[in-house]
């Protein structure tokens, strides 16, 4: 029986775009179809010239042809989009000009969990990506944005090399890489290029990101937030009221006390703080198994007790780990595969709970937020569960 067109367009409608997450038909990417005796042929208007996913748009048209009953070949021929054809597209997906991204609708379903810290060095970058990585490897939808501007590592991290496409000068197509949408200022400079801005700048560019970007219809928004609590951090938390916050530090105690800080200013600007992640937690010899505290032991489940949430995890300082952020490729054994998973249920576990934290009104600083013992959460280990939220 032969194949017919409505069937090879119903076909290509299962053939979705690598970076806008949508299907290349209600793109316009399919310009013309034509068949004959069962040899397909298809052609597609690439967003941009050069594109470098086009490669990959090509084996996915085709294999998905050719599972199709009476088709005996498939050509593609790659054009690209006229800049009407991507005014048309830009407004599209972005109808409104002042919504743009619809990530901070009050009716999103998105998710935006910021991942902070109260100083550089305790891993929240690589906390961040792997999180990141691993919410995506369980099916969930995620985008994670790299907001640490000074000093951006989220590229690195997952491997991502290439400049994102820029429509129209009007919306930015965020990059793809382990099954995450990526933005980060690291995208547009070279890895060594300081970035030697004021607030205003970091403001507007952190504006764009929220709302220039094409996002696709995330569950979560990982945004990596830069350390401490001065202006630029301060400024982001303003920007995304009611968003959720991951606290990480390490079991140093100048550590925890730093980071204590930090869950005070985000309950000023009224984040919900989910929980704290206590990381190089531990070293564990990998010769003869012996644990050791390098940095001390406890100050990540005082700190977690000391503001009524609970300890997500307790991540072992790892020489793999460390490798696969130098390489780009997160989530590189199973031994990280386990440790991440485990961390990624734990918080997908508490934000589809929605429990809240203890209010803390506007004006209410960290000596407020007093130890409580019964609310302090059972030690963890890097794949025991901690306590609950109460």
């Amino acid at each position: 029986m032969a194949v017919t067109q409505e069937e090879v367009i119903a076909a290509l409608r299962e053939v979705y775009d690598p970076e806008l997450h949508r299907n290349i038909v209600d793109l316009h990417m399919v310009r013309r179809v034509e068949i004959t005796d069962g040899h397909v042929e298809v052609e597609i208007a690439l967003t941009v010239a050069g594109c470098p996913l086009q490669r990959t748009i090509d084996q996915t048209v085709k294999k998905r042809l050719l599972q199709l009953p009476g088709v005996t070949g498939v050509d593609v021929i790659m054009g690209v989009m006229s800049e009407q054809e991507r005014k048309r597209l830009v407004s599209e997906l972005r109808p409104s000009p002042e919504i743009r991204s619809g990530i901070l609708d009050e009716g999103s379903r998105t998710r935006i969990i910021a991942v902070a810290s109260g100083k550089g060095g305790v891993g929240k970058s690589t906390v961040s990506a792997n999180l990141a990585a691993a919410l995506a490897r369980q099916g969930r939808k995620v985008g994670i944005m790299d907001a640490d501007i000074y000093g951006f590592s989220i590229p690195h991290i997952l491997g991502v090399d290439t400049a994102p496409v820029v429509l129209e000068d009007q919306a930015i197509v965020p990059q793809t890489a382990h099954g995450v949408q990526v933005i980060s200022m690291g995208s547009f400079v070279n890895e060594d290029t300081p970035i030697v801005w004021r607030g205003p700048m970091l403001t507007k560019a952190f504006q764009q990101f929220l709302g220039d970007v094409l996002w696709a219809d995330l569950d979560y928004l990982i945004i990596d937030m830069p350390p401490g609590t001065g202006d630029v951090a301060l400024s982001l938390y303003q920007l995304i009221p009611r968003s959720m916050l991951l606290l990480v530090t390490t079991p140093q105690i100048v550590a925890a006390n730093v980071a204590a800080r930090v869950a005070a200013m985000a309950r000023k600007t009224h984040q919900r703080l989910l929980g704290v992640i206590e990381n190089m937690a531990y070293f564990l010899c990998p010769h003869c198994g012996e644990r050791t505290a390098i940095f001390g032991e406890g100050a990540g489940e005082e700190l977690a007790a000391r503001l009524h949430v609970p300890l997500l995890a307790q991540l072992p300082l790892l020489v793999p780990l460390r490798e696969a952020s130098d390489k780009g490729q997160p989530l590189a054994d199973e031994q990280l595969v386990r440790l991440f998973d485990d961390l990624a249920q734990r918080v997908d576990e508490v934000v589809r709970h929605s429990v809240d934290s203890p209010a803390v009104t506007p004006g209410t600083d960290e000596s407020d937020v007093q130890p409580s013992p019964s609310a302090a959460p059972s030690p963890a280990s890097a794949s025991t569960r901690a306590g609950e939220l109460r």
